[in-house]
């Protein structure tokens, strides 16, 4: 892979303010011209740096506006168990992340849904349903102060 300079660095930043950018503004603003441009940006796409482009969504219009975090502790870390959560964990459309951590318990999830009654049956019928959890702990979000995609 060749290493990224300061140019790949402010295409990639401009993207991620506004991916429907047309090349020849995104040149303008990273001092290239347009076709010096398009070879970057095909670079970083194939290459892995870009991996896709998406529109951002406001969830709270959608009725999405409960948030909450929840600790997930396994009975089992083994290979295969861990690769069996990760599967199962994916198939919950509520489940915005899922992080495996290191600490006191083994994954934190960001869940999203409408409100604290769909997050309880989330939680009791879905995400306690999922292989090897042995203990769930909940954190709600009072207020979101700050989002990167924001």
């Amino acid at each position: 892979m060749v290493e990224l300079d300061r140019i790949d660095h402010s295409i990639i930043r401009e993207l991620q303010k506004n991916s429907r950018i047309t090349v020849t503004e995104l040149a303008s603003r990273v001092g290239l011209s347009k076709t010096p441009c398009q070879v970057r940006m095909r670079r970083l796409e194939e290459q892995g740096y870009i991996t896709g482009y998406t529109a951002l969504v406001n969830q709270t219009k959608l009725g999405l506006s409960h948030i909450a975090f929840a600790q997930v502790t396994l009975d089992d870390t083994s290979s295969n168990a861990l690769a069996a959560f990760n599967h199962s964990v994916k198939q919950i459309s509520a489940v915005e992340q899922c992080h495996m951590i290191a600490g006191n318990f083994d994954y934190l999830l960001k869940v999203r849904t409408r409100n604290m009654a769909e997050y309880r049956q989330v939680l009791g019928e879905q995400i306690s349903a999922l292989p090897h959890v042995l203990q769930t702990s909940t954190f709600v979000v009072m207020e979101n102060v700050k989002d990167a995609e924001l």
